[in-house]
């Protein structure tokens, strides 16, 4: 029986077209490093959910960003998390060259959460990631450790309506009860803490919060999933992990 929610992962995939990728200083290690490892092998392996994820790096474009933000962090970013360049000195796509990407392999991933949301049975949208458990250098938790799960709603700390942003993509007590399905199955959780939700859940929740439906951002910690002292993910471990995320996910319908 399917549940009747949609995951979208928008930072699962690695691969870049081979002329873009000529123009990217990064080593394949750097390149990897810009994935949300594990979120692929956890949450796409749950049948019971209506999946749509990434086909194409997140340094091809960024899925949860908007369609015309750019700068260093825009929808063709010019930095990772790592805070490293991308780009050779003259290889950052121009502007008809960007419209170009966003066009080829931003588009079709949102006509394709369009189509699925437009579906009555779906109640919720789940925009999940994976996140290191240590706060990278160019992260607002530099140096901090991370809860194991991270939900947020772009509301503030309590899952509350934020004045500066204006909304919150998921109800407080329906969100409190998210919370605890994934405390009973042992995980450490904050609310909108580092992050307080990307494009994705803000774009399309406030859309879906009208309808009387919700969106919410998952964040898994990498920790759970990576071998102890090793970047190297541990395939019992992932098992455990997608055991308890679909327990927890299970409970909320």
């Amino acid at each position: 029986m399917k549940i009747p929610a949609l995951l979208s992962l928008p930072h699962c995939a690695v691969e870049i077209p081979l002329w873009l990728k000529e123009r990217i200083v990064l080593k394949q290690n750097e390149i990897v490093d810009s994935v949300d490892r594990g979120s692929e092998e956890v949450f796409c392996a749950m049948p019971v959910f209506s999946v749509i994820k990434a086909k194409w790096s997140r340094l091809v474009v960024d899925l949860n960003r908007k369609p015309d933000s750019f700068g260093k962090k825009g929808v063709v970013a010019r930095t990772d998390y790592q805070g490293r360049e991308i780009y050779l000195a003259a290889g950052y796509p121009g502007k008809d060259e960007i419209e170009k990407l966003v066009q080829t392999y931003y588009n079709p991933f949102h006509e394709e959460i369009l189509r699925a949301l437009a579906n009555p049975a779906v109640e919720a949208l789940f925009d999940c990631h994976s996140l290191e458990g240590t706060g990278p250098s160019d992260a607002p938790d530099t140096g901090e450790k991370r809860r194991d799960i991270i939900l947020s709603n772009n509301g503030d700390y309590k899952g509350r309506v934020d004045a500066k942003r204006g909304y919150i993509t998921c109800s407080v007590e329906r969100l409190a009860l998210i919370k605890k399905a994934f405390h009973n199955q042992g995980f450490s959780v904050a609310i909108n803490s580092p992050y307080r939700g990307g494009f994705i859940t803000q774009h399309y929740g406030k859309q879906l919060m009208t309808r009387g439906k919700f969106a919410v951002q998952i964040e898994m910690n990498q920790d759970l999933i990576l071998s102890s002292g090793r970047n190297v993910l541990n395939n019992e471990k992932i098992k455990s992990v997608q055991e308890r995320v679909l327990s927890a996910m299970t409970e909320i319908f």
